[in-house]
């Protein structure tokens, strides 16, 4: 089955890929190779999920076989908050690189704004179980120079940010000399990030949306969410195209020119995620799935907010507490 793309960077990149955030040891491995070998060319991973290590035995099983190219699958990971002095990024990229038995990675992502202390694991804490900021207080041109490096050495195609907010984002254009091809930031009806999906389109960004279901199964989730599988909008909308509620909430971030990448570990599922092009969203379809968060307040909400990070002086989401 032929993929739609977009352009990210000097890449196309699949609009549906596999989301590995949240899937154990012993269900991520068997998850990439039945996505691999039923169509899917996008993969994402980051070093904090902790399933690296097991992705790569799966595609060194799948691209040893034969069965699919490793330059037929865009790969994305991400640079974690321990590593972001120029110093540390280096190591950190080529840890992923080993754990993921590959030699380049198609998308590398600064995975948040915010930065902590390194050499302590990956969540370093203090005295008082709090976290434990960089005392180096590295600036994001500091980090984003050591990836413009990366580049360089043909370790990774394109570089790209995760979880920032405009302003933000903005600093980091001010001073690019490879610009941000990628923005993967959280994104569904109940938070549908519309302002700064139209910043990344302004400037040529590809948007890519973590978490299209609103986590409905996560430890992340809050306690007075709503299901999205349980909206009668969303029910209706399902109902009329002869498709499944995860299927339109997939659709949904397609038909608004976005990058999905749906996390699951069953097969029928992962199946049905990428089954979305046999039917499209109409206008009132889209005004209706734009407009539910309403529902819930001014700003929808966010069900992936690291609350615990917000006294950060960079933490992105202060203007949503």
């Amino acid at each position: 089955m032929s993929m739609l793309t977009i352009t990210c960077g000097v890449s196309q990149l699949p609009v549906v890929g596999l989301g590995t955030w949240q899937s154990k040891p012993g269900e991520v491995g068997r998850a990439v190779e039945h996505a691999l070998t039923n169509g899917y060319k996008h993969i994402d991973c980051a070093m904090v999920y902790q399933n690296e290590p097991e992705i790569g035995e799966s595609f060194a099983k799948v691209f040893g076989s034969g069965a699919v190219k490793r330059e037929d699958v865009f790969i994305t990971s991400k640079l974690w908050n321990t590593f972001h002095r120029a110093d540390e990024v280096p190591g950190a990229c080529q840890k992923t690189l080993s754990d993921l038995q590959v030699h380049y990675l198609d998308l590398y992502l600064v995975h948040s704004p915010v930065a902590t202390e390194p050499g302590q694991g990956l969540f370093p804490v203090d005295a008082d179980k709090k976290p434990l900021w960089d005392s180096k207080s590295p600036k994001f041109s500091e980090t984003w120079g050591a990836l413009e490096q990366l580049v360089a050495e043909g370790k990774v195609k394109n570089i790209g940010l995760s979880n920032f907010n405009i302003a933000q984002i903005t600093e980091v254009l001010s001073f690019a000399k490879v610009a941000p091809a990628c923005l993967q930031v959280e994104s569904h009806p109940q938070l549908p990030n519309l302002e700064l999906l139209e910043f990344c389109k302004k400037h040529g960004i590809a948007f890519v949306a973590y978490s299209p279901l609103a986590n409905p199964g996560s430890v992340f989730k809050r306690e007075d969410q709503v299901d999205l599988f349980h909206d009668e909008d969303v029910k209706n909308i399902a109902a009329k195209h002869g498709a499944t509620v995860g299927q339109v909430l997939i659709r949904y971030q397609v038909d608004k020119g976005n990058v999905v990448i749906p996390k699951s570990i069953t097969p029928s599922r992962i199946e049905e995620n990428l089954n979305i092009l046999g039917f499209q969203l109409d206008s009132e379809d889209m005004g209706t799935l734009n407009n539910l968060y309403k529902k819930i307040g001014p700003n929808g909400y966010r069900t992936c907010s690291v609350v615990h990070w917000a006294d950060h002086p960079f933490y992105p989401f202060k203007e949503e507490l």
